[in-house]
This record gives structure tokens, C-alpha cells and sequence, in this order.
């Protein structure tokens, strides 16, 4: 099995201590890979004890150092104990990567309450709450960065309008946290992926397939996003290259916010990939057939 190869210099978070949440797949799962390659004891979160178990075993068979904590990040008790768990497995909290995050397709005149509430309290409180547990247990006084993953809703998010409401409030609550929060050396910014070719996209009912297979038609740079360049954009804002950065929302989108359906796109090669990451695997909704 291959290493992870970073692009970042190895030993970059050498000592720290960074909280991944939703860790057991996906980007999680890719960004916990790089930042423990780089040095970084990580502390998986998420609410499937099997999937962070496989990929802890993953990272310290590469020979980095993994712990798993299970949790609902909906829960504010559990997620107060869950910091606390860290902070005693591992005596401080340098990074959190709030990732975990889910939503189902619907318009809008589908979704009741209950499903609305769901994927709000999933991808805005929960996220709220991590952020604000580890800085009330830690960061306040010891400093720290916070990336929030966050989606590609501007301009709406037509059939997943509760998801785009919550990745909105996200986008704000990264900005507002910034500004409370900086006086504490605490930076707070956001990554919103745009279609990315990750494992959830294998989670969507079969009358999405069409619509996903079609995706890259309508990004400038003529492709789907890797996990790995995810990974990367959120390794950065956690780096000391971002240390003047805070507030900010970056995009990993291939500019597809940008494109313009009365203009023709540019037809030629598609943008080269980075793809460091080899245990990565193409979702089977992509796949020939």
C-alpha cells in the first residue's frame, strides 16, 4: 500500500492535535489520512464506530497515530464529552475540522419538518456545537484553527434547499467566529467542495444517477473534484501559510459557480487531478455503464 503523498513538507504539524469529524469516510477519511501523514495525532469522530475503526487502522498501519470517539454531533452532551475525551487522550486540541455532515435530495415542497430539521441540525448545529467545544476546552486559552466544511450553495441549491440554508448559516457562523473568537488566536475559516468524486455520491437514490454522471459537463475546468484536493485546500488553512487568514471561505469547485448556461464553455482537455491518495476509490455511480 502506497503512502499518502502530500504536497505539504513532512513533519508540518509535527506535536499537534487535530479533531476530524464525519472521519470515517470520504473527505474526512482522506483529510485524516494527509494530516496524520504530516505529522498530526488525528481524533476521528463520527457516528459509525466500524468506519472509524477501519480508517484508524488505515493511518497507524502507515504509521501514524489515530484515536476513534464516537459520537451523534447533534448531541450537545455528547459532544462535550467527546472533547473532553481528546483533550484526555491526547492533552490538547490544535485543529478541528468540522466535516460531518449529511442531507438527502428533495425540493423543497417535499421536505417536512422532521427532514428539514434533520439535515439543518446535521450540517449546522452539530458543527456549531464541536466548534464551540473545543474552543471552550481548549482553544480560548491556548489558541487553535477551525475549518468548516461547508458545500457549493451559492446561487441556491435547487433539491437540496435545507442543505444549502444550513451550508449558508455555516459560511455566516464561520464568519461571525472569526471576528468573536480572534482576539483568542483562534482562526476560523470554511472549504466548500464542489462535486467532488467521493463515496457519498454512491449513497443517492437511482434517479440521481443521470444527473451525477452529467455533473462535469457543467464545470469550466471539465471534471469532477478528487477527495485529495479537499484535503489539500483544508491542510493549507490549517497550515502556518494561513496564519493571516481568517474569516474566509475557499472554494473547490473548478469554478462551476461560475459557469454561465447562455455562454458555451470552453471545450478542451480537463484540468490536471492531484490525486494523492491511494486508497481513494472512483463511487461506482461513475463508473462505466
Amino acid at each position: 500500500m502506497s503512502s499518502y503523498r502530500s504536497a505539504f513538507r513532512p513533519g508540518l504539524f509535527d506535536g499537534q492535535v487535530v479533531i476530524v469529524t464525519g472521519g470515517g469516510s470520504g473527505i474526512g477519511r482522506c483529510t485524516a489520512h494527509e494530516l496524520a501523514s504530516l505529522g498530526a495525532k488525528v481524533a476521528l469522530l463520527g457516528r459509525n464506530p466500524d468506519k472509524l475503526e477501519t480508517v484508524r487502522a488505515e493511518i497507524e498501519g502507515e504509521g501514524g497515530e489515530a484515536a476513534c470517539f464516537p459520537l451523534d454531533i447533534r448531541e450537545e452532551p455528547a459532544v462535550e464529552a467527546a472533547v473532553a475525551a481528546v483533550l484526555a487522550r491526547f492533552g490538547r486540541i490544535d485543529g478541528l475540522v468540522n466535516n460531518a455532515g449529511g442531507q438527502f435530495p428533495a425540493p423543497l415542497a417535499a421536505i417536512n419538518q422532521k427532514g428539514w430539521e434533520a439535515v439543518v441540525r446535521t450540517n449546522l448545529t452539530g458543527g456549531f456545537l464541536v466548534a464551540r467545544a473545543c474552543f471552550i476546552q481548549w482553544m480560548a486559552d491556548h489558541g487553535g484553527s477551525i475549518v468548516n466544511i461547508v458545500a457549493d450553495m451559492w446561487n441556491g441549491m435547487p433539491g437540496m434547499g435545507h442543505s444549502g440554508a444550513a451550508r449558508a448559516g455555516m459560511v455566516n457562523f464561520t464568519e461571525t467566529a472569526a471576528f468573536e473568537w480572534a482576539g483568542c488566536a483562534v482562526r476560523v475559516n470554511a472549504v466548500a467542495p464542489g462535486w467532488i468524486a467521493s463515496s457519498g455520491m454512491d449513497r443517492y437514490p437511482p434517479h440521481m444517477r443521470d444527473i451525477i454522471r452529467g455533473l462535469a459537463e457543467h464545470v469550466p475546468l471539465g471534471r469532477l473534484g478528487l477527495e485529495a484536493e479537499v484535503a489539500a485546500a483544508i491542510t493549507f488553512l490549517l497550515s502556518p501559510a494561513a496564519a493571516f487568514i481568517s474569516g474566509t471561505t475557499l472554494r473547490v469547485d473548478g469554478a462551476a459557480p461560475n459557469f454561465k448556461p447562455h455562454w458555451p464553455a470552453a471545450k478542451g482537455k480537463p484540468a490536471p487531478e492531484w490525486d494523492a491518495f491511494p486508497l481513494a476509490s472512483k463511487p461506482s455511480v461513475l463508473g462505466e455503464g
